[in-house]
């Protein structure tokens, strides 16, 4: 049967079994929400199995569940290993969803819910597709799978796991369908991620709140401090003046620059859909190196004092702030969060005590486009899509992608499906259900071509 009568066919099945899965709210930075990640890897187990797998299992792991599964057709042929995550950011604040974000809703073609993208509805395209190849025997090549639950809160638990398990995860090549493309009439293939570094620092001045009438210009006030010492990270021409960062930061190749001109990139567009009148960056930069192939860095959070309703006039105690750095391939993310360290305690005055503490982090990775899985993945996308898709980078983490070909040896193929316009990570996330069957199709013909 043809994989897009086999989609119309079954789509019905199809969505009842995703509406399934992002029907629980498994987000993995609440603890109260423990109990429903066990619950979404038990019910990928079952989808795997009913999809074709030989085995799938729920496997423990320092933190959340994971879920394993194989299909082998033959122990001389290569093996890929398909990777996703179960676990969803908070959908908070819920105030701002139209619907009910873990009570999905198709509407005008796409799928509302936590998760439609991130990275249930990526990931169920790879299942689905998967299903196909085995019913009509298509596959060339074996296929494991690792779904993990902790990938939005920095994969933990998957570093220790891939080390323990290393000949159970044995294979030839990742497939990941965890990123975004250009556009829907724009297809491209992720060639390359940015690695992260990301603290939470904390300002303490005085040893309670005080009056600012009493206090205030004779005492340091922490958010002030705070203030100061997170802008003096940037300079104006938008370049991190933390000393040594840019050390083993590589120049963008000429060539390589030429390819990200030639990408389809309309400006003004792009400030009208975040409704913004100015872009700004490190000078030097066009927009789409600025977020692909440069660091950044960004203050995520910022609190301390009253903030409550009315006035307070009060100077705090304390001061907080959650801190990032995107990196790019050859920065180390732990000596990167030293170098940070050091130089906002340098700077800091003494009139305050700052405590910095490094959280999750990761290196930033690149894919050989010469690859034959590649070309594999290329030609899915050209069938399901009618156009050869672009090579590009892109500005987001997935930390563990990096682990994998240190721990594994093993090259991933980043074939995601997500749109910048699925607002991923916030209110009203969705997906589209074109760009979910064209999805299916793109997977099964990697998988009929093999590799």
């Amino acid at each position: 049967m043809d994989i897009k009568e086999y989609i119309r066919e079954n789509e019905s099945r199809f969505m009842d079994e995703l509406f399934s899965l992002i029907r629980i709210p498994s987000i993995s930075a609440l603890p109260e929400h423990k109990n429903d990640m066990s619950a979404c890897a038990q019910r990928w187990k079952e989808l795997l199995l009913e999809a074709g797998a030989d085995r799938a299992e729920v496997m423990p792991s320092d933190g959340n569940p994971l879920v394993f599964a194989e299909k082998q057709v033959d122990p001389t042929a290569p093996t890929v290993l398909v990777y996703a995550h179960y676990d969803v950011m908070p959908a908070e604040p819920l105030e701002l969803w139209n619907s009910n974000p873990f009570e999905p809703e198709i509407r005008d073609g796409r799928i509302y819910a936590r998760g439609a993208d991130d990275d249930k509805g990526q990931a169920f395209i790879q299942v689905k597709a998967f299903e196909y190849a085995v019913k009509y025997g298509l596959l060339k090549h074996n296929v494991k799978f690792i779904f993990e639950g902790e990938e939005e809160i920095g994969s933990p638990s998957l570093n220790a796991f891939c080390k323990k398990h290393k000949e159970l995860l044995k294979a030839d090549i990742i497939l990941v369908s965890d990123t975004s493309m250009l556009g829907a009439d724009l297809p491209s293939l992720t060639t390359g991620l940015r690695g992260l570094a990301y603290w939470q620092i904390e300002i303490t001045g005085p040893n309670r709140d005080l009056h600012s009438g009493h206090f205030g210009g004779a005492v340091a006030n922490p958010i002030n401090t705070l203030c100061k010492l997170l802008a003096q990270v940037t300079d104006s021409d938008g370049r991190i003046t933390i000393p040594h960062f840019y050390d083993k930061v590589e120049e963008v190749p000429a060539t390589e620059r030429r390819m990200i001109a030639q990408i389809p990139f309309d400006e003004e567009k792009y400030k009208a859909a975040i409704d913004v009148k100015e872009l700004e960056g490190e000078k030097g930069y066009s927009t789409l190196e600025r977020n692909s192939c440069r660091p950044s860095f960004d203050i995520c959070g910022i609190w301390g004092g009253y903030t409550g309703e009315g006035s307070k006039t009060v100077l705090p105690s304390k001061a907080y702030a959650k801190v990032s750095c995107r990196l790019v391939p050859h920065q180390n993310h732990e000596e990167i969060s030293r170098l940070f360290i050091d130089y906002i305690q340098s700077i800091a005055p003494t009139s305050v005590k700052v405590e910095i503490t490094p959280m999750h982090g990761g290196e930033g990775y690149v894919c050989p486009i010469d690859l034959p899985a590649y070309r594999s993945a290329e030609s899915g996308f050209a069938k399901a899509f009618g156009k050869q898709p672009l090579a590009v980078r892109r500005g987001g983490s997935i930390p563990i992608i990096s682990d994998f070909e240190q721990i594994l040896g093993i090259k991933t193929i980043l074939m995601g499906f997500g749109l910048e316009s699925d607002a991923i990570h916030s209110p009203n996330e969705n997906f589209s259900l074109d760009i979910f069957r064209k999805g299916i199709e793109a997977v099964a013909e990697f998988h009929r071509l093999g590799f």
